[in-house]
């Protein structure tokens, strides 16, 4: 049975992990992990969530923790997904990381603890976004720079990054078809007069309103055609249960940085 902590327990996604662990029959939630000082510290996780006790604390001392377990799953914020990387595969735990929003120094500290242990981090878990990301990058080399490509993405008003991680990692996919980079090409949310389309540029459009899940559109748009794919999430539990995926995956892996494509095998 896999031991695996959660950390961000009271969030939305951290107990939507708690409800995917308590149904597997190959992992158990073996630690909860919130901020020092939050409400929840000290409290048994059954009672914090308003329901019966279940003989867990919940608990701020991340070394604790990650001693009892053999993975922690994290969507929690950059600064507190980099100390955590660290601290993880240091003490031999599969890290698995949704949080977004990392600035490229981040990226950096996260490779470097990849090199002693087992990191999976994507910006969306959903196994279908990340087939639908594997068939974006097929797609833009099968139809070439002629065909203009535009990522259109939707979330709820309470997400505070954007472009969204999702729309990040398809336009890296789309700019791998093409033979480039997307920090190149990337053209995000115009404004004003910007004149003509650049050949070759990726646009990257954020929406947010209410409680959209996740919607991501990856627009082709050559002459006389148009060709969508569109990936539509309706509950969190699919993030939750790819992160599961990648936990139950991670086992036995040699140190490294892996994505949800490796974890699906594409």
């Amino acid at each position: 049975m896999l031991r695996i902590a959660v950390t961000g327990v009271s969030g939305r996604m951290g107990q939507m992990l708690v409800q995917v662990i308590d149904a597997s029959d190959e992992a158990e939630l073996a630690a909860a992990l919130e901020r020092p000082g939050h409400d929840w510290v000290g409290q048994d996780l059954g009672t914090a969530r308003g329901g019966a006790a279940r003989g867990l604390t919940v608990g701020s001392d991340t070394g604790a923790a990650l001693a009892a377990v053999d993975a922690v799953i994290d969507f929690t914020a950059p600064q507190v997904s980099v100390a955590l990387a660290e601290a993880a595969t240091a003490a031999g735990v599969a890290h698995i990381i949704g949080t977004t929003g990392f600035a490229p120094e981040d990226l950096a500290r996260i490779d470097a603890a990849a090199q002693r242990g087992v990191i999976v981090r994507a910006g969306n878990m959903s196994l279908g976004v990340n087939l639908l990301v594997k068939l974006t990058e097929q797609v833009a080399a099968a139809l070439g720079p002629d065909f203009d490509v535009e990522i259109v993405e939707a979330h709820h008003r309470h997400k505070v990054d954007a472009p969204s991680g999702t729309a990040l990692m398809l336009g890296e996919a789309a700019a791998a078809g093409h033979g480039a980079r997307l920090d190149d090409v990337a053209e995000r949310g115009r404004d004003g007069i910007t004149g003509a389309r650049r050949s070759g540029a990726i646009g990257l459009h954020a929406v947010r309103g209410g409680d959209i899940v996740g919607e991501h559109d990856v627009i082709f748009a050559g002459l006389g055609e148009r060709i969508t794919l569109r990936h539509v999430a309706s509950d969190r539990t699919v993030f939750a249960r790819g992160a599961l995926r990648a936990a139950l995956w991670a086992q036995g892996r040699p140190p490294g940085a892996y994505s949800m494509i490796d974890v699906l095998g594409l």
